[in-house]
């Protein structure tokens, strides 16, 4: 735990991906995305071996560069991921550390009117610019895609939609069961934008550009905007919110939202093959989160149980945590998916 880096047993690679799906999205934002391709010890000497891979997303306000994010007696997940590699704890693996952050804090690894096509860019740009570069083995049942929060989300609901592409799920504190870790926030959400833009988002918006530092809350203000840009956007790219300027949820647009719930996707059967198909699928929470995305894992436990999947693929665990500080959760799921991305 010492306070600056330590020295690695395996290497990373820093590239770039020039993405089609991203050029000209409806933010503005890059369409070059930074990408950290992690290569396990042993990766130099056996030129013919290849490799199962798993990708990691990100949490909502996550980029790239925090990865490597250190504090005072904590090891930021790539050097623990590293270490359990060395450690001889997992199957050896590549890690990819992908880009889809936005300038409204996240994309929910959709592809969205409001922000982006980042569910294509994942699945159809950096799943096989990785493939085409390193020696992985290039097939589904050999890739998996892990996440936190808003990252734990994008990794369920990614493997639902391309189970083509991804094999195996972990999710940590993902977002899900939308009723109960979104709804009841929009009370509070509409209070704030009253009191500080007028009820209005786009006042909100231009004033938070314009900022050189986050106020208090405009965190919480923005990261509403952004579910909203992912879930509920018209195709014009206008953005619709789920709560009227009083918090009471507008039923269509909210059903819009419930449709991108993980709880509710595996509830549906094209969804449900998907999950069955699946070599792992790890859930886990702190029992204490302030998200309350215990129980938003243990709804989605109770689903992929009803579809079929069996529990010899599946681990669930709720720890004494709550939302943040759980990186060291992180190698224990990633070691649990190398297992089961073997052979």
């Amino acid at each position: 735990m010492l306070p600056w880096s330590s020295p690695l047993a395996g290497r990373f690679e820093e590239l770039v991906v020039d993405s089609a799906a991203l050029r000209g999205n409806p933010l503005g934002d890059p369409h070059e995305r930074p990408l950290l391709v992690y290569l396990p010890p042993g990766y130099d000497e056996d030129e013919a071996k290849r490799y199962p891979t798993v990708y990691v997303a990100q949490g909502y306000t996550g980029h790239i560069a925090m990865w490597w994010n250190r504090v005072p007696f904590r090891t930021p997940y790539p050097e623990l991921a590293d270490a359990m590699f060395a450690r001889g704890e997992a199957p050896p693996a590549i890690v990819v550390y992908f880009d889809a952050w936005t300038s409204l804090g996240g994309s929910q690894f959709l592809d969205s009117p409001g922000t982006g096509q980042y569910h294509t860019y994942l699945c159809d740009e950096v799943v096989p610019f990785v493939d085409g570069r390193f020696r992985t083995l290039a097939a589904r049942d050999h890739r998996a895609i892990t996440g936190k929060s808003s990252g734990g989300y994008g990794a369920m609901v990614t493997a639902m939609l391309r189970p083509d592409v991804f094999g195996a799920l972990a999710t940590h504190a993902g977002d899900a069961l939308f009723d109960v870790c979104h709804r009841a926030e929009f009370p509070r959400c509409a209070r704030q934008l009253r009191d500080r833009a007028g009820g209005s988002y786009e006042t909100f918006l231009e004033e938070f550009r314009q900022r050189s530092i986050p106020r208090e809350g405009d965190i919480e203000l923005l990261e509403m905007y952004a579910y909203a840009a992912a879930y509920s956007a018209e195709p014009d790219g206008r953005v619709l919110m789920p709560f009227d300027a009083n918090g009471q949820v507008v039923p269509e647009v909210w059903q819009r939202w419930l449709a991108c719930d993980p709880v509710v996707m595996a509830g549906q059967e094209q969804y449900a093959e998907a999950l069955r198909s699946m070599r792992g699928i790890w859930i886990d929470a702190g029992r204490r989160d302030e998200y309350y995305l215990d129980l938003g894992a243990s709804a989605f436990l109770d689903r992929v149980l009803a579809a079929g999947v069996q529990q010899q693929q599946v681990y669930f665990e709720l720890f004494d945590a709550g939302h943040g500080g759980i990186e060291y959760r992180y190698p224990l799921a990633l070691a649990w998916l190398c297992e089961r991305l073997q052979g």
